[in-house]
């Protein structure tokens, strides 16, 4: 039993360091700083729901799926990494993209603009990014089934506490007001863009290290 305690708790704080709720909350307040407080809690429901699955499929199929479509997780940081870069580039111009949005006269449209920020870029590669694929495979690969289903279950714990994190911002929005906002949207939109330029770098380090 402490075995597996030991192991529940290697597992949640590899994936706490990795996916940081507590730095990504900012990000998430700049991504949705326009939306309502019910589109922002259904963005991150989605985005925590989809990286969800995301890590619970790469945990079980994930060499299986690297093996079958020849990829490696170099490419996939490489790809990863260009496009937080770009979004990130966009938020510090105080821009969205054209997918991102909103449509006043639409609601509907709107407010599918809004939550496809929680596929792209909250779901991946931010929440589940090459780092959180990668720990998941690992964890996932190191034991029994046991340890499998502790290392989904470490994860899914995570997901509610970065929810909480998330949701929790809505009183940090109404305090700063929009130009405060406004601030944060293009520091994380800088913020972003590093952590998208580092994945890149990463990636091509490690495909130069596997040439």
């Amino acid at each position: 039993m402490k075995e597996i305690v030991g192991y529940a708790l290697s597992a949640f704080f590899g994936f706490f360091a990795i996916m940081n709720p507590i730095a990504n909350t900012p990000i998430f307040l700049g991504l949705t700083a326009n939306d309502t407080p019910e589109e922002r809690k259904r963005v991150a429901r989605k985005a925590l729901m989809l990286a969800f699955a995301l890590v619970v499929v790469f945990a079980l199929l994930g060499k299986l799926i690297f093996s079958l479509f020849g990829i490696t997780l170099p490419a996939f940081q490489i790809t990863g990494g260009v496009l937080v870069a770009l979004i990130g580039y966009q938020m510090l111009k105080g821009e969205q993209s054209v997918v991102h949005q909103p449509c006043a006269n639409d609601p509907k449209v709107s407010m599918e603009a809004a939550l496809s920020i929680a596929v792209t870029p909250l779901a991946m590669p931010i929440l589940a990014g090459p780092g959180t694929i990668a720990t998941a495979m690992n964890f996932a690969s190191a034991g029994s089934l046991v340890d499998m289903l502790v290392t989904i279950v470490a994860f899914a714990v995570l997901c509610v506490i970065t929810y909480g994190f998330f949701i929790s911002g809505e009183r940090l929005m109404s305090f700063l007001g929009q130009n405060g906002l406004n601030v944060i949207t293009r520091i994380m939109g800088l913020i972003l863009a590093v952590i998208g330029v580092q994945m890149l770098i990463t990636g091509v380090y490690g495909a130069i290290k596997m040439y």
